[in-house]
């Protein structure tokens, strides 16, 4: 029967960060409403943590323990239990001082004898210099005398990070803040993993999303559920939800979509999914959302819905519907709004001593596209043949700005993280100068592609707009790599342009990867080398090593001839199917290799080890680099 009205819930499900909201259901919730549709949204990831991490569920969690066999409970276990008091007792004005209102907490904190300290504050136990001014203490090195604050949030951190561990190693060893479960789904050729997890007895935290999606539906009453999973952590505690909603209501209609379904589940035929839910939708979410709503009201046929996965009752079969109609336009999508969002309850965590690396976990963000899609879209490496990476539509500086007033106006938040593939040059000149026509005041930062048409004077333009930091691919170091993966830049260009950030006042982060194809030990070694320069001569302050990997819709996954490697077969696929093996005939152990290169990154972004030989973070013997020794230096001298 159609439904006479519809109330739709969007969810965040577990886990994705907890300084800001992840901004999906934003999205889709300011759509809906400019749409006329009754339409709210939850966090219950951020809820799932709140809960767990107080004083409640710390006294669930010694229940649960206390019930264990002693010889079952690991060292760190016995001693959350021996010291639960003092966990009992610090834990909710944590919570609160990681929230922002209890800012005085900081001093008790940074006393060292207020928070118990289990195995994570053994990093803060470093080789004393008896030359270092700081006394080999790595907080006085990162904070000074000053930065109590910055220097308490740290120590909160790494206490939180203590008690995810007694979690994991006593009730839930899939536990985590960000990758929750995450082997569960990510290519996941087979869905047996998550059905037979699905089918085990709840544990504490399953228990306590129930609760938390119970309550939800209760003070909401939606009859259409939309469950946003953008990330393979995410998969396991969304299909917990729509199980606790499915035993609450059979009627309540659940969807998912999201990067995850986007990118992983296109050739979806597991039936087994739709025991949990009733559609899956593919790429930019509001088009296929206006075709579902139609159909749920009687106005649609299921026939005509939109790049939409359903199961087909008769035959027990998967059947894709993807009836022609065209995207909303990317500046007709409405403004995001974080209504009925906690805003002040998310937490900045500080993970990372490195002033521009904390900007993934520390401060609440506000979270913006400039452009949909990548107006490059050309790396070897990249999904560029899917939807969100391959349709390019931009929005005029005047929309934009227009937006970034509401959710100022909103939130009452004027940070901004622009979470573009790469934003365009021209589109954020555009920007910076109609935020200076209006006199508009705010803090942002974003994606880039490191191209030579980011100026010096484009730079200090962005600076003066308010951009405070730029992150962007580097990837291998290697102008003959660069090349081969089409990435459309050079490492003297990339030192140029990330020379003029810095110099603008403005922190730059590289994103960096390891095991291309054909990439020889040689190439590992020059490409550390470039990068060791880079830092020297303060053009990036942060980076990240990550492992190449195959996808099958990457340039690479499709035409691998091309790249010098041989596709492994993949097993026969019903739900996930994502990554693919390769034979690279260089032979090279990248994971080995991949231990050295970011031992010296992380040493690089606390200023560490700049001076000595890149060959001294390698384990095994390594050839010279045959960088030039002052390459980075010349090429700035060159600008």
């Amino acid at each position: 029967m159609p439904l006479s009205s519809i109330r739709v819930l969007s969810i965040i499900p577990p886990m994705t960060q907890l300084n800001t909201p992840y901004p999906s259901t934003a999205y889709l919730t300011g759509f809906l409403r400019s749409r006329g549709i009754d339409a709210v949204q939850e966090d219950l990831a951020l809820a799932l943590v709140l809960q767990l991490f107080s004083r409640a569920g710390l006294a669930a969690m010694r229940k649960v323990i206390e019930a264990m066999p002693a010889r079952q409970r690991t060292p760190l276990v016995a001693e959350f239990v021996t010291h639960f008091d003092r966990y009992a007792a610090t834990i909710d004005p944590v919570m609160a001082f990681l929230q922002g209102r209890d800012s005085t907490l900081a001093y008790r904190i940074c006393s060292r004898q207020f928070l118990p300290e289990g195995p994570r504050f053994d990093s803060l136990e470093v080789y004393v210099d008896p030359d270092d001014p700081t006394g080999g203490d790595p907080l006085a090195w990162a904070f000074g005398a000053l930065g109590v604050q910055d220097r308490a949030r740290h120590l909160a951190t790494l206490y939180m990070n203590d008690l995810a561990d007694v979690l994991r190693e006593a009730i839930d060893p899939r536990f985590e803040f960000v990758r929750y479960a995450e082997s569960l789904a990510q290519a996941q050729p087979s869905f047996d993993p998550l059905a037979e997890a699905l089918a085990t007895p709840r544990n504490l935290v399953d228990d306590t999303l129930h609760a938390l999606t119970l309550a939800a539906l209760a003070r909401h009453q939606p009859n259409l559920v939309l469950l946003s999973v953008p990330f393979p952590g995410a998969v396991y505690a969304a299909l917990r939800i729509a199980q606790s909603i499915k035993q609450a209501d059979p009627s309540i209609v659940v969807s998912l979509g999201g990067g995850f379904v986007n990118t992983e589940l296109r050739e979806l035929s597991e039936p087994r999914l739709f025991d949990h839910i009733d559609f899956v939708t593919l790429d930019s979410g509001e088009r296929p959302l206006l075709a579902l709503l139609e159909h749920l009201q009687g106005k649609r046929s299921r026939e005509r819905l939109v790049r939409t996965f359903v199961n087909d009752a008769e035959t027990g079969q998967v059947r894709y519907l993807n009836w022609p109609e065209p995207d909303i336009p990317f500046d007709e999508i409405g403004t995001p709004t974080w209504d009925g969002l906690p805003i002040d309850r998310y937490l900045s965590l500080l993970d990372m001593l490195n002033p521009m690396h904390r900007l993934w976990s520390d401060g609440r963000w506000n979270k913006l596209t400039v452009a949909h899609g990548c107006y490059w879209k050309k790396c070897s490496f990249c999904d560029v043949t899917l939807d969100y990476i391959s349709r390019y539509e931009a929005a005029s500086a005047k929309v934009l700005v227009d937006r970034i007033e509401a959710i100022i106006d909103e939130t009452g938040q004027s940070g901004f993280h622009f979470v573009d593939e790469a934003a365009p040059p021209k589109a954020l000149r555009a920007l910076a100068e109609e935020l200076q026509r209006r006199h508009l005041s705010i803090s942002w930062w974003g994606n880039i592609r490191f191209e030579k048409s980011f100026t010096p004077e484009l730079c200090q333009l962005l600076a003066d707009s308010g951009c405070i930091a730029v992150t962007g691919g580097l990837e291998v170091a290697s102008d003959r790599l660069l090349k081969l993966m089409k990435k459309g830049v050079s490492v003297d260009q990339v030192a140029r342009v990330t020379s003029a950030f810095t110099e603008a006042g403005i922190l730059v982060h590289a994103y960096l990867m390891y095991g291309f194809p054909t990439q020889t030990v040689q190439d590992t070694v020059d490409a550390l080398e470039y990068v060791r320069q880079l830092f020297e001569a303060g053009c990036i302050q942060s980076g990240f090593f990550h492992r190449f990997v195959c996808t099958v819709h990457s340039p690479v996954g499709q035409s691998p001839e091309e790249y010098g490697v041989t596709l492994l077969p993949l097993p026969e696929i019903s739900f996930a199917k994502n990554d693919v093996g390769f034979i690279d005939p260089t032979g090279v152990d990248h994971d080995r290799l991949g231990k050295a290169l970011n031992k010296a990154l992380y040493n690089y972004m606390h200023g560490i080890g700049l001076d000595q030989d890149v060959r001294r973070w390698f384990d095994e013997r390594v050839p010279k680099p045959q960088v030039p020794k002052h390459f980075i230096s010349r090429a700035l001298q060159s600008r």
